[in-house]
């Protein structure tokens, strides 16, 4: 893993959290720092004092000693989850049983139902519409059909869409017209639709920025969770899903591919890189859990409320250095889960001397009672 030159590694922490964290960023910098949103593709920062409300710096409430090679790491908590899927399965089930078990029968119906909706509502609204005006209602055959057609369309790539139904010798492929017709899909696509505007209430609901998806994506993240119990070792990072139209969260990353785009922060299985818990990024509304709303490191909020039905049972958490800090590590110890990643050296808490000694080249280690720098 990169790190800035004053990150350093952590190991294992294992301490009583006794100090409110401190609050910052959502941009992916060091979270210590308040920033305001890009402006002509820069981002502005303001550094926030290292010391806490009252003034008085926290690192000189530890007491760190120095620690070599032979010193022990700390005891790991027992973990005795029962790993692995959880519904029976024969041992011969292929890609496809088990999408369907994440695209069920529930969803695809939900799907159908909103988008027949919002052909009728569109058709209210303007019955000069001639799409509305000459819609047949979509079955959940069809949806599926729909779904599969979009998912080939990123193994097979063509730069019209059009193309996909082309007659012409050199460019024909025979699956997508014996399947649906141009004509019918786009239609389909044209009012798919995921949620109900007659429903939506802005005042009530849990997060108005994502009205649009929010049935279905919330109904894919509680399969997510509910199908898997994870291995021991977990991670969490953010992705950054490429979008360049108009949408007020969008994120500026440097350092990702796509660079812009909507971040989601993932919780997923080390071994396998299985995705068991997702947040997307939304500023303000970001659906964080309450039971952290005491908190002022947002990215401390977002480690809690991925891992919070994780935590007491053994679970050891990896991160980097735009999660991880001293006061986090000691909130998931107390819940009884380890955690390992890079730090910033400018993070609360870390000994004045060991950012002396790191700068200067040299190779230190010290330890708090159950935590480790």
């Amino acid at each position: 893993m990169e790190s800035d030159k004053d990150d350093v590694s952590s190991a294992s922490y294992r301490e009583s959290d006794e100090y409110e964290l401190t609050g910052g960023s959502n941009i992916e910098v060091d979270l210590e720092m308040s920033g305001s949103k890009y402006d002509d593709g820069e981002i502005k920062y303001e550094e926030v004092s290292s010391d806490d409300e009252n003034g008085e710096s926290v690192e000189n409430v530890r007491v760190w000693c120095e620690i070599g090679e032979n010193t022990p790491a700390p005891p790991e908590y027992p973990f005795t989850e029962n790993v692995g899927v959880t519904f029976p399965t024969a041992g011969d089930e292929n890609e496809l049983f088990f999408f369907e078990k994440l695209v069920d029968d529930q969803l695809i119906n939900t799907i159908t139902e909103e988008t027949n909706r919002f052909a009728l509502q569109t058709l209210a609204k303007s019955a000069a519409n001639y799409a509305a005006r000459n819609w047949i209602p979509v079955t959940s055959d069809e949806v599926r059909v729909f779904l599969a057609i979009i998912i080939l369309q990123s193994v097979v790539k063509k730069p019209e869409m059009k193309m996909y139904w082309s007659k012409t010798p050199l460019l024909t492929t025979p699956f997508f017209p014996k399947t649906m017709s141009c004509k019918r899909f786009e239609n389909i696509k044209q009012f798919l639709y995921f949620s109900n505007n007659e429903t939506y209430d802005p005042e009530t609901h849990p997060n108005p920025k994502l009205n649009k998806i929010f049935l279905i994506y919330d109904m894919l993240v509680k399969k997510f969770r509910d199908f898997v119990v994870p291995d021991k070792d977990i991670t969490i990072d953010e992705s950054l899903l490429l979008y360049k139209g108009r949408l007020g969260w969008i994120q500026y990353i440097s350092l990702k591919r796509a660079r812009f785009g909507i971040k989601t922060y993932m919780l997923c299985e080390s071994k396998s890189g299985y995705v068991w818990n997702v947040l997307i990024y939304t500023d303000k509304e970001t659906m964080l859990d309450s039971d952290y709303d005491h908190l002022r490191l947002v990215s401390s909020k977002v480690v809690m409320s991925l891992t919070k039905p994780l935590l007491g049972k053994g679970y050891c958490l990896t991160m980097d250095n735009f999660y991880n800090s001293p006061q986090l590590a000691d909130l998931l110890i107390q819940n009884k889960t380890d955690v390992y990643g890079t730090l910033l050296l400018r993070r609360k808490e870390v000994p004045k001397q060991l950012k002396k000694r790191y700068m200067s080249g040299k190779l230190s280690a010290i330890k708090e009672e159950r935590s480790s720098l």
